[in-house]
C-alpha cells in the first residue's frame, strides 16, 4: 500500500480514471452503449376484421431494409428509428374477398417510444361467375390447352381435328387431322392432347386417340418446320397402343405432363358395365391405371423408358403404371403449387367421385371394381384395406348428374378469390362447382349457379392457367368475373 500511495499525484489519478472506466465497462456503461430500448422504438400493428381461422396479409418495410409479413395484431420491438410502410392485401374468405382499409400507410418509429398503426378488413362483394363464349362451331371440342407460354389455344375435337383459335379468331385450317384414323363410335375419337414441356424448342407433342379397330394409341407427333400452326402430317411416333377392340366404352382419355417431367395417360377399364374381366384391379394389363412414361428417354426400339419410382419397376405388374383400381379417369389434373394430383373417375350407376392424392405417391389403388365411389360395389360389404377413399362423391339423382367431368385447380391471375378451389362438372347437369382441399380434407363446396350450357365434355386449361369449359353444342367458354 506504501507503493501505491507513494506514486506521483498523476500516476494516482490516471489510475482511479482506469478504474473507474473498467468498472463502467463492466456494468454496460461508457462511451458507444445505452440503456436497453433507448436507440430503438416499437410499433403496435392491430389487423381487425378478420373471422376466426382466417389470417391478414399485411407487409411492414422500413429502414435497412426491414420487411416481415403480419397475419394478425402484433407488436414489434428493437425497430431502428425511421419511417415504416404498411401494405395491405386482400384475403379469400370461402367464395368472397375481405379487403383491407388502408391499403398502405406510413408511420414514424422514435427511439425510446411505440408508436401504433391499424389495419381494418372488411367484406367485399362476394365472387359470382360467368362463362364468356371463346369459340363456336366446333365439332364437339373435347378438349383445350396450350403451349407453355402461348397466348393460343388448341382445341381438340373428337371427330381427329386440332384447330387454333390465335388472336380470338379460330383458324380454319386444323393445327392436325386425323379424322382418318379414328371413329367416334361408342367413346371413340381423338381425346386429348399434350405439349411437351420444352415444345418451344423441339415442337413435339402427344395425342391420345382410339384408331379404327377400337385400341388406345398415344402417339408422338411434330410441328411443322414452316408454319408454327400446322403439324407436321409426316411426324409420326408410335409410343403405346393398347388393345381395347372389345366394347367402345372406357377409353380414359387423358395425357398430361406432370410436375416431374413425365408423361401420364389415364385409361379406361376397358368397357361394359362392372369391369367383367377384373382389370381395373389387375397390374398385369394397362387397363383401368394411370401410366408414367419416360418419353424423353426413347430409343429406336423402344419409344419410352420406366421412370424411376413406378411401383412395379421391377416385379409385381406392369412396369408403365403409376395407379390403378380406374374404371374411367376421364380428367384428371395435376396442382404443382400444392404438389397434388385431383382425379375424377367416371361411376357406375350410383356415385360420381374425386380422389386426391400427392403427386409423388405411387402405387395408390382407387378402389375399382371393388368400391364404386366410398360404397362397396355390388356387395354389402367389403375389404377396403389399402383402398384409396374419395375426397368427395355425388350421388345420381335430381341434383347430382350422370357422368363427372373433372377439371382443374384455379391458378389463374383474373380471379384471385378462387385461387386453390378445383373446379369440376357433370356431363348431364352441366352446372359448374368446386372445392376447398386440405390437409386431407375437402370442403367448401360450392355451386356457381352455371346453367343451360349443354353436356359439359371437358375443362380446358390454356398458358396462362385461366380456366375453360366445352360444350357439346359446339362451343367452347372461359370461365370469367359476373
Amino acid at each position: 500500500m506504501r507503493h501505491l500511495f507513494s506514486r506521483p499525484p498523476n500516476t494516482w489519478l490516471a489510475l482511479l480514471l482506469a478504474c473507474c472506466l473498467a468498472l463502467l465497462s463492466s456494468c454496460g456503461g461508457g462511451s458507444g452503449h445505452h440503456p436497453p430500448g433507448a436507440a430503438t422504438g416499437s410499433l403496435t400493428v392491430s389487423i381487425g376484421g378478420l373471422p376466426a381461422g382466417v389470417a391478414g396479409a399485411v407487409t411492414l418495410s422500413g429502414p435497412a431494409s426491414y420487411s416481415k409479413l403480419l397475419t394478425a395484431s402484433s407488436t414489434l420491438t428493437d425497430l431502428a428509428p425511421g419511417v415504416y410502410t404498411l401494405s395491405a392485401a386482400s384475403v379469400a374468405q370461402g367464395t368472397g374477398t375481405l379487403a383491407p382499409t388502408p391499403v398502405t400507410q406510413q408511420v414514424q418509429v422514435n427511439a425510446g417510444a411505440t408508436a401504433s398503426a391499424s389495419v381494418t378488413y372488411a367484406a367485399t362483394t362476394p365472387l359470382a361467375l360467368r362463362l364468356q363464349e371463346v369459340a363456336s362451331g366446333l365439332s364437339a371440342p373435347i378438349f383445350l390447352t396450350a403451349p407453355p407460354g402461348d397466348s393460343r389455344l388448341f382445341i381438340v375435337e373428337r371427330a381427329g381435328r386440332i384447330r387454333v383459335v390465335q388472336n380470338g379468331n379460330l383458324l380454319a385450317t386444323p393445327f392436325l387431322d386425323i379424322s382418318t384414323l379414328t371413329t367416334t363410335s361408342g367413346e371413340r375419337g381423338l381425346l386429348s392432347l399434350a405439349f411437351h414441356p420444352q415444345y418451344a424448342s423441339n415442337g413435339y407433342f402427344f395425342i391420345y386417340y382410339t384408331n379404327l379397330a377400337g385400341d388406345i394409341v398415344i402417339e408422338r407427333r411434330q410441328v411443322s418446320a414452316g408454319n408454327a400452326n400446322v403439324a407436321d402430317p409426316l411426324s409420326a411416333l408410335a409410343i403405346l397402343t393398347l388393345p381395347h377392340s372389345t366394347f367402345s366404352n372406357h377409353n380414359g382419355g387423358l395425357l398430361s405432363f406432370g410436375p416431374d417431367g413425365y408423361l401420364y395417360a389415364g385409361t379406361g377399364d376397358g368397357g361394359s358395365g362392372g369391369d367383367p374381366p377384373g382389370n381395373a384391379q389387375n397390374t398385369n394389363v394397362l387397363l383401368g391405371k394411370l401410366l408414367r412414361l419416360d418419353v424423353n428417354a426413347n430409343t429406336v426400339a423402344q419409344p419410352y423408358a420406366i421412370p424411376p419410382g413406378n411401383p412395379f419397376a421391377t416385379a409385381g405388374g406392369r412396369p408403365e403404371i403409376w395407379a390403378y383400381g380406374l374404371r374411367n379417369p376421364w380428367r384428371y389434373a395435376f396442382d404443382v403449387p400444392a404438389q397434388l394430383l385431383y382425379l375424377a373417375d367416371v361411376g357406375q350407376a350410383n356415385w360420381e367421385e374425386v380422389d386426391v392424392r400427392p403427386v409423388g405417391q405411387a402405387g395408390n389403388n382407387y378402389g375399382w371394381n371393388i368400391m364404386e365411389g366410398s360404397h362397396c360395389y355390388n356387395s354389402a360389404s367389403c375389404n377396403q384395406a389399402g383402398l384409396v377413399l374419395p375426397a368427395i362423391e355425388y350421388g345420381h339423382d335430381a341434383a347430382g348428374g350422370c357422368s363427372i367431368t373433372g377439371g382443374y385447380v384455379y391458378r389463374g391471375t383474373a380471379l384471385p378469390e378462387l385461387a386453390g378451389q378445383y373446379l369440376y362438372s357433370d356431363y348431364c347437369s352441366g352446372w359448374l362447382k368446386s372445392f376447398s382441399y386440405s390437409n386431407g380434407t375437402a370442403s367448401a363446396v360450392t355451386d356457381w349457379g352455371i346453367t343451360n350450357v349443354g353436356n359439359i365434355l371437358s375443362f380446358g386449361q390454356d398458358a396462362q392457367n385461366e380456366l375453360y369449359m366445352l360444350s357439346g353444342t359446339g362451343k367452347v367458354y372461359q370461365i370469367v368475373r359476373k
